[in-house]
């Protein structure tokens, strides 16, 4: 015997009911599918509960927005820049560190402590941080954001094309 003389058992197998195909045999006119309604017709539209208010509907929707004028800054530490061992310290040399992407605004926090004296350029500053630094004879030095002053370019999908 080989694999394509293999078959079912006679009688096993029958072929499915046509129905639907007129009054003879089983199956004719509503075609077992009762009378009228949704079910007797086409489907329903997905996540139709048969009148019940759908999920869809009766999730609360999502509150609040997502500011696209955000600005948003690498935060950098007091004990990162004691490890840096540099006494000049500005976006540059954090981003050959390695700590500050491409196009990232730099603020200095103030966990840590510093035992030398450093110059520190950043966008922005903590009050512990610049005291921090001022008080091991430092400087703080504020960058302009690229942006100019006042907010930054819209970010988002909605937003990208204007």
């Amino acid at each position: 015997m080989k694999v394509h003389d293999l078959q079912p058992a006679p009688g096993s197998s029958r072929p499915r009911r046509r129905v639907g195909r007129g009054i003879a045999g089983k199956g004719g006119k509503t075609a077992g599918r009762g009378t009228k309604g949704d079910k007797a017709r086409g489907q329903s539209k997905p996540g139709f509960e048969g009148g019940q208010l759908p999920l869809t509907q009766r999730i609360p929707k999502l509150k609040g927005f997502k500011n696209p004028f955000r600005v948003e800054y690498v935060v950098v530490n007091l004990e990162t820049i004691e490890q840096l061992g540099s006494s000049e310290v500005n976006p540059e040399v954090l981003r050959e560190a390695g700590l500050v992407a491409k196009k990232g605004l730099v603020k200095v926090l103030g966990r840590g402590e510093l035992t030398r004296h450093v110059n520190v350029s950043a966008h922005a500053f903590s009050a512990s941080a610049a005291a921090a630094i001022q008080a091991t004879g430092g400087s703080v030095e504020i960058l302009p954001p690229p942006f100019g002053h006042g907010r930054p370019p819209a970010r988002g999908n909605a937003l990208t094309s204007r």
